[in-house]
């Protein structure tokens, strides 16, 4: 566990497994030796490894403009634009879209981002294993949402050659594990349930009829074949209308214990049941919008179809309209990411079809090109947005930080498609209540890990292809979704090369939930990739290691995509007034101001691709539908 990775073996990796593979890069040191002794991907970001997402160096001037940093008078770059994005995720690229479809195709647009590469959490990692490309979502996992995608969203895809339902009817979603028998498993770690033990469900049977050898009381093993299958009304008696405002008012975690009385191990073992939809445990998740994602335990209490106002936005969009359609690509919606910085500056990418992009390897010197109409520029914090004053010849001015020296530049138009929490820092004239309500907003600190495994063997022979671990660091790991799409193509065997996703939310149960993402998102910047990197380690070798894993031989690397501001805030009835839409945090936030206007999922509460993009049309259509566009 503790075993150094040499450059020798790192290098010998790299040998083995191809070009831009950090084989054995367990350590940063080491990664950057491995880089720089390959040469292959030293300016192309996907391909890194190590610590990513919000790596070390493009946070901290946030933070020293948040605690009260002032710089130096700004340089003017003499640089003047008709659109200035800040941030280049999925809302800032689309709103530099809609720009220039809307105002004109000659528009000229600087997008500026404070990271290392574009897409915001739909972030791309790369690996090259056993001679062929791997792809692994950063963030974003897949085209999702709670409700159908608006005309907006669904028509921008289009655009881009994102044609979902074909997509889907081609049938690219083969899930090979399954068809070999792997299915869903729990691991019952030692710390908290007494020993370790890997549970895996039959097949044609759930995991819990499979609970036999699970280190867990005879009466917890009843309890959970109960809530998981049982057909009991707890709240027998009450209409369904009562029955969801009661639930409504109360958490998934007391609705098991205190109304469904279930024994106090069945607690842990639900405990981490929300982190994939929340962030935060079942104690600060309310029981109707668990029932509203289809949590256990309500089978039989005839709880109508279809939403109430006391619902969060995820649970209410599916119990309303059963959601959207569903496509996971191999770079989760990295590939969306990539097809608008395609459109915009098509210089980046040989031309072709969504599959072509798949594979296509970018050219990262290419987006940020003098005279060209549209310019992304990376690594570039921005500290001040504001309107301009008369007689500049501009309508707003943006100061970003180039190489830590403030630059100023100039614009028509500014959007702010960044985090919604800065903006009181960058625009200190928005009135007080506007700030109040940005200030208010809160997202959801979270990691996205891909770890490359010489093979799935160990996987395959415990008869698991995904594994929830509740008492564990990482509480959700499976093997990598797999897409073929045009010609790429994800494993065939569990002897070939692999990935595995490692899930985190850091959080500190028994506070709200805001409390329990402060919490989260101070340890998760205390925490270095070398902690990471055992914990993953750790929980691998005693997960997988009864069918042969060894974490030191069988890990060749790994990708850390940290995001201490993660998921969008969303609407907790738990802990949150119930407000008219029009008072709501992010409505009054997102309010525009002079030349400048919001997007970003925040300003629509909700962590969805889709919500991403209306909001970007809608802080677009404010500026130009405005006469001083």
């Amino acid at each position: 566990m503790d075993r150094s990775i040499t450059r020798r073996d790192v290098l010998h990796g790299l040998a083995a497994a191809g070009a831009g593979a950090w084989a054995g890069a367990l350590l940063p040191k080491a990664a950057r030796a491995a880089e720089s002794a390959a040469g292959a991907d030293a300016g192309y970001p996907p391909a890194w490894t190590g610590m990513r997402g919000s790596a070390p160096g493009t946070f901290e001037s946030a933070h020293a403009l948040r605690d009260g940093m002032q710089w130096p008078e700004a340089a003017d770059s003499g640089e003047t634009y008709d659109l200035i994005v800040v941030g280049a995720g999925l809302s800032g690229l689309a709103a530099a879209y809609f720009y220039r479809a809307q105002a004109r195709p000659g528009a000229r647009i600087l997008l500026l981002d404070n990271h290392d590469d574009f897409g915001g959490h739909a972030r791309r990692n790369e690996f090259a294993l056993g001679g062929r490309l791997h792809l692994g979502n950063g963030g974003t996992l897949m085209i999702d949402s709670p409700r159908p995608y608006s005309a907006t969203a669904d028509g921008l895809l289009r655009e881009l050659g994102i044609d979902v339902p074909a997509l889907i009817k081609k049938g690219q979603l083969p899930e090979i594990f399954d068809e070999l028998g792997s299915s869903r498993g729990m691991f019952f770690d030692r710390e908290t349930f007494g020993r370790d033990q890997l549970v895996a469900s039959s097949k044609g049977k759930s995991w819990v009829h499979n609970l036999q050898d699970a280190p867990l009381s005879a009466q917890a093993k009843a309890d959970l074949l109960r809530i998981e299958e049982g057909k009991v009304d707890y709240l027998a008696g009450k209409s369904s209308a009562e029955k969801k405002l009661f639930l409504s008012r109360i958490s998934y975690r007391d609705f098991l214990r205190d109304i469904a009385k279930v024994n106090g191990e069945v607690l842990a073992v639900y405990q981490s049941h929300t982190k994939g939809e929340w962030g935060v445990g079942i104690d600060a998740v309310s029981a109707l919008d668990c029932w509203g994602i289809g949590s256990k335990g309500f089978q039989a209490m005839a709880l109508e179809d279809g939403e109430i106002p006391r619902m969060g936005p995820t649970p209410a969009g599916y119990a309303a309209t059963g959601g959207s359609y569903r496509l996971h690509f191999p770079d989760g919606n990295g590939t969306i990411a990539r097809a608008l910085v395609r459109s915009l500056i098509p210089a980046v990418a040989p031309p072709g079809d969504i599959a072509q992009l798949v594979t296509s390897r970018f050219d990262y010197t290419r987006l940020d090109e003098a005279g060209a109409p549209v310019r992304l520029r990376l690594n570039s914090t921005v500290i001040r947005a504001r309107n301009a004053a008369a007689g500049t010849g501009a309508q707003a001015e943006v100061t970003y930080l180039a190489a830590g020296r403030p630059v100023r530049v100039r614009a028509r138009n500014c959007v702010l498609a960044c985090y919604n929490m800065i903006i009181p820092y960058l625009c200190p004239e928005l009135p007080a209540a506007q700030k109040e309500a940005l200030h208010a907003l809160v997202k959801t600190p979270l990691v996205y890990t891909n770890v490359a495994l010489r093979n799935a063997r160990a996987f395959h022979k415990l008869g698991v292809s995904r594994i929830e671990a509740p008492g564990c660091y990482h509480t959700g790991v499976f093997l990598n979704p797999i897409m073929n799409i045009g010609s790429y193509h994800g494993p065939r065997s569990p002897d070939e090369p692999t990935l595995v996703q490692m899930h985190r939310t850091p959080c500190k149960e028994g506070l709200s939930e805001h409390e329990q993402n402060r919490a989260g998102r101070a340890e998760l910047l205390a925490t270095s990739f070398e902690t990471f990197e055992f914990k993953i380690r750790d929980q691998l070798g005693r997960m997988l290691g009864p069918a042969g894993f060894d974490p030191a031989a069988d890990i060749t690397a790994i990708t850390v995509n940290r995001w201490p501001h993660g998921y969008a805030p969303e609407y907790n009835p738990l802990f949150e007034p119930e407000l008219p839409p029009a008072q709501r945090p992010h409505v009054v936030g997102r309010a525009r101001f002079g030349r400048i206007s919001i997007a970003n999922s925040d300003s629509g509460g909700a962590a969805y691709t889709d919500v991403a993009i209306d909001q970007a049309r809608r802080a677009v259509d404010e500026l130009l539908n405005d006469a001083g566009a």
